[in-house]
């Protein structure tokens, strides 16, 4: 039979709530973030983009679709380096891709205050 502890909680009880600040900065965060996805999203999907000038250069040429493989790899490798080897395990470079999404998010913002649109 389980033990029955009336204070099963009270090691909780040094544990504080998340300030205001914090909720503050990961809103900020969050915002930069989903500034820059839909900032490259636009500049992915519109009229004479990123992708449909990718895809005409890539079949262009022979030696752009081995360019291009050598990419998709270079990526994957990428990936493999920032991604975590184990749930249990922590790493510091997997904050890169946030960081990067906010830096391309605070960039789509300048253009959208400065210019008017993106």
């Amino acid at each position: 039979m389980a033990k029955n502890d009336p204070n099963k909680y009270s090691k909780n009880a040094n544990i504080n709530p998340e300030s205001h600040f914090s909720v503050l900065l990961a809103m900020l965060r969050m915002g930069l973030m989903l500034a820059g996805i839909f900032g490259l999203t636009f500049e992915l999907f519109r009229e004479n983009g990123w992708l449909s000038r990718l895809f005409g250069d890539v079949i262009g040429s022979t030696a752009n679709m081995l360019l291009a493989v050598v990419m998709l790899l270079g990526l994957w490798l990428l990936n493999r380096w920032v991604s975590k080897p184990h749930k249990t395990h922590t790493r510091g470079s997997g904050d890169i891709p946030m960081y990067a999404m906010m830096a391309v998010g605070v960039y789509y913002l300048y253009r959208l205050f400065t210019t008017g649109g993106f």
